[in-house]
């Protein structure tokens, strides 16, 4: 679910935060995906030309498989070196959210039973796409199409955003990836949002910078982590009457939800509009984001190697009923992108000197004074 409310709170308040990329913009770089996030994407958008989703001879479901296979490509072919981080077990003050959302799958598919004879389609995919989840056994079957593809993934002990985070905090990729805005309460450097978005959808990818939201934000991260769970988070409820405009003028004011909480409760009379759940688990909720249970990243090795075109042919094609040309294709563009390496980032070679307030050049490191040779 997310942050409610927080993308239009960073973009309103720190708008040097956001950049806009295509995929090419991103080339050379290492970025550690929620793969949980992008399969449930991937069952929603990847359908047949009736609407339905894509499934082989024995009506099995693929569609996840073949967004991944896809996307993956297109990420490499553009000089990305992707890796999938894969959620663990959620934690136990999750366990109301993901309670919600099952009722609302039921509910979900009731009104679509009722409408099943007298709807539109386009009202019946509505309902459909709402009872859509990621199951254990398509998360099995996308890591075994990664290891074929030669695409390294990470099972995440709990929450997949913060094992993406941890990866990008320490070095080990460039970003985090995913639409989940509550990524960013786990620090990472660069939060990618729309990466496994198709070209066909026309939104562009999103780059947010850590530091830069906390500077237009004005706060310390852990004012941004109770903002977060102020906004309303997965693991707890929010105040009641509390909107976007009001959590960030409200945590501007008191700095933290133990000095707000306190205030609302020492002037019921003056904040009588504010009600704070009973038993409101909001201490708990913090710590998870502060404390994530995560894999330390030096254990974690990250490894592209060349696809085994065999073995991919005997999974997606024998068994999973995909075109055998359009297989061995993506097996060959794999090939090409991953050949060798990614080659390094003019970035990474050149700094920024200043001239002047006005004038910036760049410089090749170490070379002061000296132009670099022609190669």
């Amino acid at each position: 679910m997310g942050v409610k409310g927080l993308n239009q709170l960073i973009k309103e308040h720190s708008p040097d935060a956001y950049k806009e990329f295509t995929l090419k913009n991103l080339f050379g770089r290492k970025v550690a995906i929620d793969a949980s996030m992008c399969l449930y994407q991937f069952l929603i958008a990847v359908r047949q030309a009736d609407g339905q989703q894509l499934t082989n001879e024995d009506g099995e479901t693929t569609s996840h498989l073949s967004g991944m296979f896809y996307r993956t490509i297109r990420m490499v072919e553009n000089g990305i070196k992707p890796v999938y981080v894969f959620d663990g077990k959620p934690p136990v003050l999750k366990g109301g959210e993901l309670e919600k959302r099952l009722l609302r799958r039921e509910e979900a598919e009731r009104e679509q039973e009722k409408i099943k004879e007298t709807g539109t389609v386009e009202e019946i995919m509505k309902y459909e796409k709402r009872q859509v989840r990621v199951s254990r056994d398509q998360n099995d079957e996308a890591k075994k199409l990664l290891e074929l593809m030669g695409i390294p993934f990470v099972n995440a002990p709990c929450e997949a955003e913060a094992q993406c985070a941890a990866l990008a905090r320490d070095g080990k990729v460039f970003a985090a990836a995913s639409e989940d805005m509550d990524t960013l309460c786990y620090q990472p450097p660069f939060l990618l949002r729309h990466l496994t978005f198709a070209e066909a959808r026309k939104m562009p990818i999103d780059q947010i910078e850590y530091g830069k939201v906390m500077e237009g934000l004005g706060m310390s991260q852990e004012t941004f982590i109770d903002l977060c769970i102020l906004l309303g988070c997965d693991y707890c409820e929010t105040i009641r009457g509390v909107g976007p405009v009001t959590a960030y003028k409200l945590m501007k004011e008191h700095g933290s939800l133990d000095v707000l909480v306190k205030y609302i409760e020492d002037h019921p009379d003056k904040m009588s509009k504010y009600k704070v759940p009973e038993n409101w688990p909001y201490k708990e909720a913090r710590e998870l984001f502060h404390n994530p249970e995560i894999a330390n990243s030096d254990d974690i090795s990250l490894k592209w190697t060349e696809p085994n075109v065999d073995g991919l042919i005997e999974y997606m094609v024998k068994q999973k009923g995909f075109s055998e040309d359009r297989i061995r294709s993506g097996a060959e563009k794999l090939k090409k992108g991953l050949k060798g390496g990614v080659q390094g980032r003019l970035d990474g070679f050149f700094q920024v000197v200043g001239t002047s307030s006005k004038k910036r050049a760049a410089e090749p490191k170490g070379a002061k004074g000296k132009k670099p040779k022609k190669k």
